[in-house]
């Protein structure tokens, strides 16, 4: 009765007929998958952009949630929180697609082969190959989600702080009931964005008083200079007006930090761009950190010690034989020790809750873990039938290696690896969702190294399958990880599972095309890897598959290597046993993914970073989190996009052959796009 009632007040108020759906679907609308596609699509220029030059990419959940609310303003019905997290849901699915389909890592690896060396020329797939590349691996992980829905977040309950985050943005901006985060507290949960005790109380568990003070606080840091688009446009502009400087100038985006034979000799250069500031804001000061410690010690430490010590004799820029692809080898120990070591504690407790006596797990973690009572709260038709799920999976797989079998050929991987690869990866999927529910990290880069390892046991000596088979693993994992959150964020709100679903299989869907229609034009524009776009992920996908094959590391790297890893499995686990009992300073402790990212990337990415999270720090200080909170996340998002955005207009300019202005000030092979 009490949904009647709702679908008629929305009649009343101007509902459009498709609005006006019947059953429990009502949030699947078109106007909010249709903001959440144009929404999604800047992400996806935006994260592959960002994502070829540094190898880092953000999903944008909450981010795109606060958009997403900007946006329905300008409606004549006022959006609902459902629809607000179908739209949202829809943005990351089409959003985070450069990293699920492997164009940030493993088509530009497939890019680096090298005949003589590898057997096989470079691959460098059309557009329509890339499609059908996508195709093979954009579905997989959307169909995993609803029964990893069903046993993380319902059973298990499971924190998935970002999610929860942005459950909690979203009920404050449409003025609900703050949602009940109550649930048991697993050990990994750490709640986002709180500093002290007496303001974790206020948002988690928040008084009549306190709920209303928070509301009007977030409320009118959105709502206020025109409901926040001010702060939005300015930042996009200006971020954008940098960024064009940049094009026609480009030593604008590659100072010379220390000087100008410190920069051509051991790349020290600094990129003050307003996007990077942005990304540091949203990582947060922790992170960012972390990063900079990573850039001091690979940068500042290891890669003079290699070059002088004749381990790397090459120019440093050089990935065979100089110091930056000496490190890359640090940074490969540090990325998979760390991701390794989290996820010691999930599978833990999944053999341990498996094999131990009930009453012992019981003691163990909790009464959720016992009880048999089913907590779904959803009826049958607001959720994923288990026949989808299992033609779509099944179907995806059968399709999916049919496309790889089609795109790379026989040679390049055999059927039957590839449905193996399908199965790792549904595998490991169900590991990275766990840890991303516990610590908020999906462990995806060495989840993906994993199973490089098995396939070189399985089909040992072939790089290019070598490379395939871990992208069809990582792109199962990330997705279904990256589709979690939204869940999550859906579980605490009530959307429907079902709508949400429809929404991500949109925002795939488009962003096959978008993604492989941009990574196109961007191959043919510049050179990737290049100064413009280094693609240093890429780096390690085929740094390891020749490893494995070869057996062959750079001089003393392998002792720096164990160093590094043993050393890094003991912060690892400090930070994994702090973060799983809530202790305040556990995200003071470096995090050894942020910290190998670092190594990848030269100065100029990490310090720009550092300066935005250093920013959020100050902010944060002065204002306070829920007073000035929201119109931070703005300013950063704005920063972002814009550079995002208007990195397709310098793609056409170079297209059209319009190149630079000036190459004043210009360190030779640093400027993008200069030929100084």
């Amino acid at each position: 009765m009490a949904v009647h009632w709702f679908r008629r007040l929305r009649c009343k108020m101007g509902a459009t007929p498709w609005d006006n759906v019947d059953g429990p679907q009502a949030e699947f609308t078109f106007r909010a998958t249709a903001i959440g596609l144009l929404i999604g699509c800047l992400l996806c220029f935006t994260n592959l952009y960002f994502g070829l030059q540094t190898g880092w990419i953000s999903m944008m959940s909450l981010q795109s949630a606060l958009i997403g609310f900007l946006f329905s303003k300008f409606l004549r019905t006022p959006m609902t929180a459902q629809e607000n997290i179908v739209l949202q849901t829809t943005a990351v699915a089409t959003g985070t697609m450069p990293l699920a389909a492997g164009f940030v890592g493993i088509l530009p690896a497939l890019g680096l082969l090298e005949e003589d060396r590898d057997g096989v020329p470079p691959l460098k797939l059309s557009w329509v190959s890339a499609i059908g590349w996508s195709c093979a691996v954009a579905f997989f992980g959307v169909f995993l989600s609803p029964p990893l829905r069903k046993q993380v977040i319902v059973e298990e309950q499971l924190a998935f702080p970002s999610g929860t985050a942005t459950a909690q943005l979203i009920s404050v901006l449409h003025e609900l009931p703050p949602p009940d985060t109550t649930v048991r507290r697993r050990r990994g949960y750490q709640e986002l964005n709180q500093d002290d005790v007496a303001e974790e109380n206020v948002v988690m568990n928040p008084e009549p008083e306190n709920i209303g003070l928070l509301r009007d606080a977030i409320i009118e840091s959105v709502t206020e200079e025109s409901e926040g688009w001010t702060s939005l446009i300015w930042s996009f502009v200006a971020s954008g007006v940098m960024t064009l400087a940049a094009y026609f100038f480009p030593v604008i985006f590659s100072m010379p930090l220390f000087g100008r034979h410190i920069a051509e000799d051991w790349l020290w250069t600094f990129t003050p761009s307003l996007s990077y500031i942005g990304q540091g804001i949203i990582m947060g000061f922790p992170t960012t950190i972390s990063m900079n410690l990573g850039m001091l010690v690979g940068w500042g430490i290891l890669s003079p010690t290699a070059k002088h010590s004749g381990w790397a004799p090459g120019p440093v820029g050089d990935m065979t034989t100089g110091s930056r692809g000496w490190i890359l080898w640090i940074s490969l120990a540090i990325m998979c020790t760390d991701s390794l070591v989290s996820l010691i504690p999930v599978i833990y407790e999944i053999v341990v809750q498996k094999l131990l006596p009930s009453h012992i797990a019981l003691s163990l973690f909790g009464s959720e873990n016992s009880s048999k009572e089913d907590k779904e709260v959803e009826s049958d038709d607001r959720l994923v039938p288990l026949s989808w799920v299992i033609w779509g999976t099944g179907g995806s797989v059968v399709i999916g290696t049919f496309l790889v079998w089609l795109v790379f050929g026989h040679e390049g991987i055999k059927p039957w690896a590839t449905v193996i690869g399908y199965i790792i990866g549904a595998i490991l999927s169900v590991l990275g969702v766990r840890a991303l529910g516990e610590t908020d990290l999906n462990p995806v880069s060495g989840l993906g190294k994993i199973s490089q390892l098995f396939f070189a046991w399985i089909q040992p000596g072939n790089i290019v399958a070598n490379i395939i088979a871990g992208g069809v693993a990582e792109a199962g994992a990330q997705q279904a990880g990256d589709l979690m959150q939204d869940l999550k964020t859906g579980h605490l709100i009530r959307a429907s599972p079902r709508a949400q679903f429809y929404g991500q299989l949109i925002g795939s869907s488009l962003s096959i095309i978008v993604t492989s229609i941009a990574y196109s034009l961007y191959n043919r524009a510049y050179s990737i890897p290049g100064p413009s776009f280094p693609a240093p992920t890429a780096y390690v996908w085929l740094g390891l598959a020749r490893l494995l094959r070869d057996g062959q590391l750079p001089a003393r790297s392998s002792d720096f290597m164990v160093a590094s890893a043993i050393i890094f499995a003991l912060v690892s686990a400090a930070k994994t046993y702090a973060s799983r009992r809530e202790r305040p300073y556990a995200k003071w402790i470096p995090s050894g993914v942020a910290f190998a990212i670092g190594f990848l990337n030269t100065p100029s990415f990490s310090i720009a970073r550092f300066l935005g999270g250093f920013a959020e720090f100050l902010y944060y200080r002065h204002y306070g989190k829920e007073k000035g909170g929201i119109r931070l996340i703005i300013i950063a998002s704005g920063f972002v996009l814009g550079e995002g955005v208007v990195s397709i207009i310098s793609l056409i300019l170079r297209t059209w052959g319009i190149g630079v202005v000036s190459c004043l000030g210009c360190v030779p092979g640093l400027c993008g796009g200069c030929p100084a």
